[in-house]
């Protein structure tokens, strides 16, 4: 909408929009049904809870109907209640109450949400969220960014590049390399992220079961709500307060920062090696890239990417910090935070479609590679004073030093001072056929 105050939600929405069905207000009431309804049903299949009979087949598929049928004019409904309770969770009980009360489980409904504290519902409901979320969303368009970062290596694993350390011309590597760096550097990060533990609780206001226990104290409780969690397909956790200590939440915000400042450092460098003329960009027919200077193309692409980077690491870091903490067995901060779960993905999932569209564009212009790397053959120095001290000659870095330091060396004059150094004819003949563009090391290879 034109009047959103997010841009996630107005210039952005159609980008994003594949989070919404976990992370919006509907998804999280969505998903605070489903472990509402799978508690119900688990109640149900415990034979020592003798008030609750096992749910018949006809039963449990009209339980089932209930999450898969919900919709958005439905979560309204919910909404509806919630003005009355304020209270967001209790609203959701109360509207399960009601789909039911005209079914035949109409004599058991206080079961439903028996024994819970809100926490129980939220913790295991977000969990789901961010686990299917990451596993559909989140690590697909982070594997899509990874692929598209290796075609690249691959496309120009063998052409030679000049580097720059500290701003200046130093020792050739090829474009292919450099790409490779961030490829390694990102996928250790997609690892992890995968690794991740998801973790949930389901045991009452302080995490001790005491409502569970003082109704039945024969049920094995523990066993119950551990098979519980894990058939939601989460880690158990047994040792909470009244909310699940998110440790793990705050595991998977530093993790996605980490891969966002790898990608942030990816973004600086497309930045700069257009401005260089390493890269030019594909032109898309319509577009303008000045209001009033006809004739540019523009890296705008990496600055959309970093600039939502840095909103996306600003909460993700805030979250981080914040989410592990909370005073003594419960206070209520984290809630507020974790609505914005969605916030940081979005600029997250954002800055990595644009870092996409601008590679994408990416085209190698070979003649500026080429004119860098041969206006710069002082970086010969580097190899010829390393043979030099292979043999045990007194000064060579000093001697090289002398030659080239602040000065600007020719081809003709390196190869002069080749032929006359005090070394083997096989070095020197090796000496004499490298060229800024042919001493690349194992870059390649790499």
């Amino acid at each position: 909408m034109i009047t959103s105050l997010s841009p996630l939600d107005g210039r952005y929405a159609s980008k994003v929009a594949e989070l919404m069905p976990y992370f919006s207000e509907y998804a999280l009431i969505k998903y605070r049904l489903l472990i509402e309804v799978s508690w119900f049903m688990a109640l149900s299949a415990e034979k020592g809870i003798r008030e609750l009979p096992a749910f018949s087949d006809k039963e449990i598929k009209l339980l089932e109907n209930l999450v898969k049928n919900f919709d958005e004019k439905e979560a309204e409904k919910v909404k509806v209640i919630e003005k009355k309770t304020n209270h967001d969770v209790k609203a959701v009980e109360y509207y399960m109450k009601d789909k039911l009360s005209k079914t035949s489980l109409k004599k058991h409904l206080e079961f439903i949400h028996f024994a819970c504290t809100s926490e129980d519902i939220n913790s295991l409901a977000i969990a789901k969220m961010i686990q299917d979320a990451g596993n559909n969303v989140l690590l697909p368009v982070m594997g899509e960014l990874l692929k598209k970062i290796k075609e690249l290596s691959a496309k120009w694993r063998k052409e030679p590049m000049l580097s720059l350390t500290h701003g200046q011309p130093a020792t050739p590597t090829t474009v292919g390399k450099e790409f490779r760096i961030f490829a390694s550097r990102l996928e250790r990060q997609i690892k992890a992220l995968n690794a991740q533990q998801t973790l949930g609780k389901i045991n009452g206001a302080s995490g001790n079961w005491n409502a569970h226990y003082a109704a039945y104290p024969k049920v094995k409780w523990l066993e119950l709500s551990k098979k519980f969690v894990h058939n939601l397909g989460l880690i158990f956790n047994p040792y909470t307060t009244q909310i699940e200590p998110h440790d793990f939440q705050s595991e998977i915000c530093d993790g996605i920062a980490r891969f966002n400042t790898i990608l942030l450092d990816l973004d600086r460098d497309m930045w700069m090696y257009i401005s260089r003329g390493v890269f030019s960009q594909k032109t898309v027919k319509g577009e303008v890239g000045s209001s009033t200077m006809p004739h540019k193309v523009n890296p705008i692409d990496f600055e959309n990417s970093e600039g939502n980077l840095g909103l996306a690491n600003s909460l993700l870091r805030h979250m981080s910090e914040k989410l592990p903490i909370s005073r003594m067995q419960r206070d209520l901060s984290d809630s507020t935070v974790q609505r914005n779960i969605g916030v940081a993905w979005g600029y997250s999932i954002l800055a990595y479609k644009s870092a996409l569209k601008g590679l994408g564009k990416l085209e190698l212009n070979k003649k500026v590679i080429q004119e860098e790397l041969e206006t710069n053959w002082e970086l010969l120095a580097e190899p010829i004073q390393t043979v030099l001290r292979k043999h045990g000659v007194t000064g060579a870095y000093e001697k090289l030093k002398e030659l080239t330091r602040g000065k600007k060396v020719t081809k003709e004059l390196m190869r002069e001072f080749i032929k006359k150094l005090p070394v083997p004819k096989e070095d020197k003949e090796r000496l004499l056929k490298l060229s800024p563009s042919t001493y690349i090391g194992l870059a390649d290879k790499l």
